[in-house]
């Protein structure tokens, strides 16, 4: 598929991990954008928003480089799984080797689902990929997820010597399990 976001785009930059933010809440994907920017890290962050893909398209442009997706789920939102969903196609399967995340927010008001739980957790499993739950309205869950993802890129982006962002995966889709 020609669409599809290319995992190795050119050399990796020296101490840097760059985001990729998918999902339809825009305000919350700002403001967990610049949590992550404020967060304590020992190399430069950069973050790509985008609310579906694939991402438009410029002849000019190469897409940018990416070292982690993070796919955000509102389960308040019945809409915000089907774009993931549909999203998801135009991903190289090779970043399913570690470098994708689902976050599932609103989990605060498992009252106000439109999404069925089922569904998200299948979605996990049949990617491969962590999932993490968290509410990113409360700034304290929103700055524990932000240093959560950081640590996270920074695995990704391969600056933590004898661990993969493969392995570092297992090890989390693992503990999911207990």
């Amino acid at each position: 598929m020609a669409d599809r976001l290319p995992p190795l785009r050119g050399l990796p930059e020296q101490n840097t991990g760059i985001f990729l933010l998918v999902g339809s809440d825009e305000d919350m994907q700002q403001k967990l954008a610049e949590t992550i920017l404020q967060a304590k890290k020992s190399f430069t962050i950069r973050i790509h928003l985008a609310t579906s893909l694939p991402l438009p398209s410029d002849s000019d442009r190469l897409p940018p480089k990416i070292d982690l997706i993070v796919f955000m789920i509102d389960i308040k939102n019945k809409y915000s799984l089907k774009k993931v969903e549909d999203s998801l196609a135009y991903v190289d399967p090779s970043y399913f080797l570690g470098k994708v995340c689902f976050l599932v927010t609103g989990v605060g008001r498992v009252n106000c689902c439109s999404i069925e739980m089922n569904a998200v957790w299948r979605l996990g499993e049949v990617y491969c990929s962590p999932m993490l739950f968290c509410e990113l309205e409360l700034e304290a869950v929103r700055v524990s997820t932000a240093q959560r993802l950081v640590r996270m890129l920074q695995i990704c982006a391969g600056h933590i010597p004898g661990v993969s962002a493969l392995s570092f995966s297992s090890l989390m889709w693992n503990s999911a399990d207990v």
